[in-house]
Parts: structure tokens; sequence; C-alpha cells
């Protein structure tokens, strides 16, 4: 089997800044920190979108929070745990996105008072176990679609957010799985 060698493209490596302009651009508005010219979404729109996340996460880390101590029943042991678990990686998940903020030059938004009214999910108590577990998966599911919406809209402009915040949708992701996969224990489909 032979292997043929790999070509260079003359016409993709044209577009690449040589290296005396990539080091000139780097003196360039040092104050920007990481945001360089090749930055090419519209930065406003970017926090402004992390920070609606932000609010989102950290509304459903206060509900988990809720239903980890309110928690009672036969099945309240496992489920507990789970809620606990969740509550974390969603601390996580804001953490990094108020450090990404940051880094684009913004503010995290962290006004304990306007945080819900920012926040895509809702904070819904439940009134008992199946009823909390219902309103994380719900939460969940609107955390996935406003991420997807996210990543589809920062596109190829933003490729550390679009990272992030793909990262941060696998995970819920798998919180929506594992809250449905509780549901249908609770009601033994």
């Amino acid at each position: 089997m032979s292997h043929t060698p790999a070509t260079f493209d003359k016409t993709s490596a044209s577009a690449l800044s040589d290296r005396d302009t990539l080091r000139a651009n780097a003196r360039k508005r040092i104050e920007d920190g990481a945001i360089t010219d090749t930055y090419t979404a519209d930065r406003d729109q970017v926090i402004k979108l992390l920070n609606e996340a932000l609010a989102t996460e950290y509304v459903c880390v206060l509900r988990y929070y809720r239903h980890y101590f309110m928690a009672k029943g036969m099945l309240a042991d496992s489920i507990k745990a789970e809620f606990l678990e969740h509550a974390q990686q969603e601390q996580e998940h804001a953490g990094k996105l108020a450090e990404r903020i940051v880094q684009l030059g913004g503010e995290p938004d962290l006004n304990p008072d306007t945080l819900s009214q920012r926040s895509h999910a809702e904070y819904k108590e439940g009134s008992d176990l199946h009823d909390m577990v219902k309103e994380d998966l719900i939460a969940e599911r609107i955390a996935i679609d406003s991420y997807r919406q996210m990543i589809n809209y920062i596109g190829d402009k933003d490729t550390t957010t679009k990272r992030l915040l793909e990262a941060i949708l696998e995970q819920e992701e798998q919180h929506a799985d594992e809250l449905s996969d509780m549901l249908e224990g609770y009601t033994g489909r």
C-alpha cells in the first residue's frame, strides 16, 4: 500500500499572517488581553448571552440545593445525592462562564436582585420528590435549548466560548438523561 505525500495548500496558507505581522499585531492594544483583531464575534452580545447563562446556572444551583435539602421519602437518599452532584456541577459551570466573561472584557452580573429575571430557567420549588425531579428536568431541557442556540449564534466567531458552551451543554444533556431515568423509575415505567 503506497502513501501519497501530503501536499501543501498555498491558498489557505496565504491567509495566515506572517511572523512579523503576528508579532506587530500582538503589540497593538495589549490592554485587550486575550481579545485580538481576529476576534470577530459581537463581544457585547456574547457577554450578554454569557451573563444570561450565568444567571441560569445560579438559579439551577439554588433550585438543586433546595431540592437536596427538602427531598424526603423512600427514594430520597439516592436522588438527594444526584441533586447535590448536579448543584455542584452547575456551580462549576457558573464559575467557567464568569471567567470567560472577564476574559472577554466584561463583568459577571451576579446581582441577586435580578438573577431570576435574567435566567432562562425558572426557580420552581416542587411540592414533592417527583415534582422536584420533574422541575429539574424541565430546567435542564431549557438549558439544553438555550446553550444550543448560543452555540449556533456564536458559530466559529469565538471558538473558545463555543467550546466552553459545548462542554456545558454535554453535561446538561447528561443531567437531563439522569433526571428522565429518575422519573421513569419513580413512576415504574
